[in-house]
């Protein structure tokens, strides 16, 4: 019916401003404003530094690098000593082991 003639809602918003900001503007920055604090933590837990985010981001980088070689240098030396002795006992196991036929 081309004459009807639509109510608008009872609080006097608009309705395309509720609609484009998921909510009313009050929660909706309250929300905002509290994800925006967990996420500030997160990132300074990581050491993000909001006055220079290009350096910090930088720092980060070089520090996740960095970890990632010191992680290898920690597994290759714990391989080596355990090497000193699991080679030679599987060796000797090899030599002086009784002889698996079918």
């Amino acid at each position: 019916m081309p004459n009807d003639v639509r109510d608008l809602p009872a609080g006097g918003h608009s309705d395309g401003l509720y609609r484009f900001l998921g909510g009313s503007p009050l929660s909706v920055a309250f929300r905002l404003i509290l994800l925006s604090i967990l996420v500030g933590v997160v990132l300074a837990a990581i050491g993000l530094d909001p006055w220079n985010i290009l350096y910090s981001i930088r720092r980060l980088f070089q520090s996740l690098w960095d970890f990632g070689f010191d992680a290898i240098n920690w597994a290759w030396r714990y391989f080596l000593l355990g090497a000193v002795i699991v080679i030679p006992i599987w060796l000797l196991s090899r030599l002086f082991g009784a002889p698996r036929g079918r």
